[in-house]
């Protein structure tokens, strides 16, 4: 079973730009201490069922899953809750 993992934090590569990438993302665990993954490794970690990734804002929980560009290249979005901006890309910068 995957462990259910909150994102409480991301890097992009311009942090201005709405459209840019997100390079990491990370939070906090139980004991405080921090973590950090990279797109990548949190993409194959949800595909091999390692890790199930959320956010939580306004009130509500959006869960985190892998989707595909039209050119085939993977990247991780919340499923849509009618919040905006997306709940990813409005996490504060990851230390």
């Amino acid at each position: 079973m995957a462990m259910s993992v909150q994102i409480q934090c991301i890097n992009k590569s311009d942090r201005q730009s709405a459209h840019e990438r997100i390079r990491n993302i990370g939070g906090t665990n139980p004991d405080g201490g921090r973590w950090k993954l990279t797109v990548a490794e949190a993409i194959v970690g949800i595909e091999n069922g390692t890790w199930a990734f959320w956010t939580y804002a306004a009130g509500k929980r959006a869960d985190v899953i892998v989707a595909k560009t039209e050119a085939g290249h993977k990247y991780l979005k919340t499923v849509s809750d009618g919040i905006q901006p997306n709940n990813l890309l409005a996490l504060p910068e990851c230390p």
